[in-house]
């Protein structure tokens, strides 16, 4: 007969069982478990290392074609402007360095740099429209003029377009009093600030868009109002290029919305111009403008390619 006793130890052999089996399991998941993790780790650390290797060796080329750019740009560009003149424009949040590079690059060339027109962010608030529309008219040349429905930057473009550049050769290089006129004007108003002799009427005009994009609300008309400039410069001289670093290509990019413009067909542009290739293509696409031929170019969306193809031929100023 089966007592007390015996079940008791029935039933505690049946929980040690079960304890034991439950321990042995679980160990044994918990190592499988650890096992695969742990290989898991492995593979990410070798991918992340073997992408690190990857990108410092893209940075490397990517470092040696800049440099080699950097180092020939001068000859590349040799007479590709000679005989012409260029006036560059700074707009509100423009990298310096760009601008610095394209003008000493603009002189290899052989062009001469008449100077600097820096835009002021004060041009472009709401509350001096009415200002900008009555100066504007108020120092308009007699051989310029407005659209019907021409808006106060469409008008301000068109004034300051023709106080410096020009088509004209007999022109070129020499200041007026109208065109000192419509700069004091500006100056005076604090809408522009200006460096060098940029009355000189150029014959070129390089406009260098913003580093950043403008975030804040009214960003899509100040660059409406640059559009509107770039537009008049072009029409007025022989070609304007607008160069950026590659986030003036993207969406609310000055460039961005130059390409998306009826300008977009007219002036060139230049999504890379923060590097010394870019600045050799901004270049090129100044002696494509020469020729009566403009295009967009870089990495960007809407580009034709990195630089004009076929690109221009070397001492052929147009």
């Amino acid at each position: 007969m089966i007592d007390f006793r015996y079940h008791l130890v029935s039933i505690v052999a049946i929980f040690l069982a079960l304890a034991l089996g439950i321990v042995l399991g679980s160990t044994t998941l918990s190592d499988s478990v650890s096992d695969t993790l742990r290989q898991q780790a492995n593979s990410a650390a070798k991918t992340a290392q073997q992408a690190r290797l990857a990108q410092r060796d893209l940075q490397h080329r990517v470092d040696g074609q800049e440099q080699f750019s950097k180092v020939l740009a001068p000859q590349i560009v040799a007479n590709r402007l000679k005989g012409q003149s260029v006036v560059l424009i700074e707009t509100p949040g423009a990298g310096n360095d760009s601008i610095e590079q394209v003008s000493e690059l603009a002189k290899d060339a052989g062009a001469a740099v008449t100077g600097r027109v820096t835009i002021q962010k004060k041009l472009f608030n709401d509350d001096q429209q009415t200002t900008v529309d009555e100066l504007s008219t108020q120092l308009k040349a007699d051989d310029v003029s407005f659209p019907a429905d021409a808006s106060p930057y469409d008008k301000a473009g068109a004034v300051l377009a023709n106080a410096l550049v020009t088509k004209d050769p007999g022109k070129s290089g020499r200041e007026d009093a109208v065109g000192g006129a419509v700069l004091n004007g500006f100056k005076e108003a604090g809408y522009v600030t200006t460096s060098g002799k940029p009355g000189q009427h150029a014959t070129l005009a390089v406009m260098v868009a913003p580093a950043a994009v403008y975030a804040y609300d009214g960003g899509d008309a100040d660059n409406k109002a640059l559009i509107s400039l770039a537009a008049a410069l072009d029409a007025a001289g022989r070609g304007t290029v607008v160069g950026g670093p590659p986030n003036s290509a993207q969406e609310g990019g000055l460039i961005a919305a130059l390409r998306d413009s009826d300008a977009g067909d007219s002036v060139s542009t230049v999504d890379v111009v923060d590097t010394p290739s870019g600045q050799v293509v901004a270049i090129l696409a100044l002696q494509k403008e020469i020729g009566g031929k403009s295009g967009q170019y870089g990495t960007g969306a809407g580009v034709s390619g990195y630089l004009p193809s076929p690109a221009p031929t070397a001492g052929k100023n147009g």
